[in-house]
C-alpha cells in the first residue's frame, strides 16, 4: 500500500503551512522618534486620530519609498488600529507602494481618450524602451513604469505624470526623452505644476507638510480652457469659441497664429485633427450625421 507525501510526514512542494510572519522590526530609534514627532503634529489636525491614517501612510512611505510592514506597524501603533486595518487601506489604495520602487514614477495614462490620442502606443514604447512592465523599477532604481487611469486632464492628452506632476500632449518620442532625462540626471520641468521632486519627497508634501522648496508653492496647474468653458457659461461669460492649432499643424481658417499668454495652455486637440497621432495609418474621415 502506498502511501502520499502528506501522509508521510512531507510537506509537498509549494505548499505552505499557513505559519503566520514573524513581526516586523522596528525602525532604529533615531528613525522612530523622528516620525513620531512628526506622525504626533498630523494627527493633532484631526479630531479622530484614525483619520490622519491616510496622511501617516504617506508619511511611512516617504522613509523608505514604499509601504513596508514595519511601516504598517507604525502607523497601528500611533493610531491605536490593529494591523489588518492598516493594512486593509494601504493595500486598497494604489497611491501606496507595496514594494521598493523608483525615485521617479512615471504613469502613463491609458484611459479612454488618451488611450485614442496615443497612450497606449507610449506605454507600449516605454515598457520595450526601459525594458520592464507595468508596475516594474529599472535596473537601476530610478524609473518605475506603470500605466494609470485618468489624472482629469482630458483637454491635454495624452497625458504621462511623474511623481503626480503633469507632462502633459506627450508624443512616443517626447516620453522616451523624457524618461532618458530622468535617468540621466537631467533636470525636467513639468508642463504645468509644480516643479518636479523625487518621490519620497511627493510623499512627505502628500503627508500634509510644506513644500520648502523656493517657487514651488507658487507654481499652479490649472486646468486648460477647454476644461473651464462649462465654469464660463455658468458665470454668463460670453464670447466666440476660439479653436487653436494642435502641436505644429497647420494654421486654423477663422484665426491667425500666435503665441500664448503666459496663463495660456493651449490643448493639443482643441482643433479637428484628420487623424489620431497614435494611428496615423487608419483616418478618421469626416464625422457623420446621426442616422447616416
Amino acid at each position: 500500500m502506498t502511501t502520499t507525501p502528506s501522509e508521510q510526514g512531507v510537506q509537498p512542494q509549494g505548499v505552505s503551512l499557513g505559519m503566520p510572519q514573524l513581526p516586523p522590526p522596528a525602525y532604529p530609534d533615531d528613525v522612530r522618534a523622528r516620525l513620531e514627532a512628526d506622525a504626533r503634529e498630523v494627527i493633532a489636525r484631526y479630531p479622530d486620530s484614525r483619520s490622519a491614517l491616510l496622511p501617516l501612510l504617506h508619511l511611512v512611505q516617504s522613509e523608505e519609498g514604499h509601504v513596508t510592514r514595519t511601516g504598517q506597524r507604525f502607523c497601528a501603533e500611533m493610531l491605536g488600529l490593529t494591523t489588518a486595518e492598516v493594512t486593509a487601506v494601504a493595500t486598497f489604495y494604489s497611491m501606496y507602494r507595496r514594494k521598493p520602487s523608483g525615485d521617479y514614477q512615471v504613469g502613463v495614462c491609458t484611459n479612454t481618450l488618451c488611450a485614442v490620442m496615443g497612450g497606449d502606443a507610449i506605454f507600449e514604447a516605454l515598457q520595450d524602451h526601459l525594458g520592464v512592465g507595468n508596475g516594474e523599477t529599472t535596473g537601476d532604481g530610478l524609473v518605475t513604469l506603470e500605466h494609470i487611469e485618468c489624472n482629469a486632464a482630458c483637454d491635454f492628452a495624452p497625458v504621462v505624470m511623474v511623481n503626480w506632476e503633469f507632462f502633459d500632449n506627450q508624443t512616443v518620442a517626447s516620453a522616451k526623452s523624457l524618461v532618458d532625462d530622468l535617468r540621466a540626471g537631467t533636470q525636467v520641468e513639468p508642463t504645468r505644476g509644480a516643479p518636479l521632486c523625487s518621490f519620497k519627497d511627493t510623499a512627505r508634501i502628500l503627508a500634509g507638510f510644506p513644500d520648502e522648496r523656493a517657487g514651488a508653492v507658487e507654481a499652479s496647474g490649472g486646468a486648460g480652457p477647454a476644461s473651464l468653458i462649462g465654469l464660463r457659461l455658468a458665470k454668463g461669460e460670453t464670447g466666440s469659441a476660439r479653436v487653436v492649432h494642435p502641436r505644429g499643424s497647420g494654421t486654423p481658417q477663422d484665426e491667425a497664429p500666435h503665441a500664448p499668454s503666459p496663463a495660456e495652455h493651449l490643448s493639443s486637440h482643441d482643433a479637428p485633427q484628420d487623424t489620431a497621432a497614435s494611428d496615423p495609418a487608419n483616418p478618421a474621415g469626416p464625422a457623420a450625421e446621426e442616422g447616416e
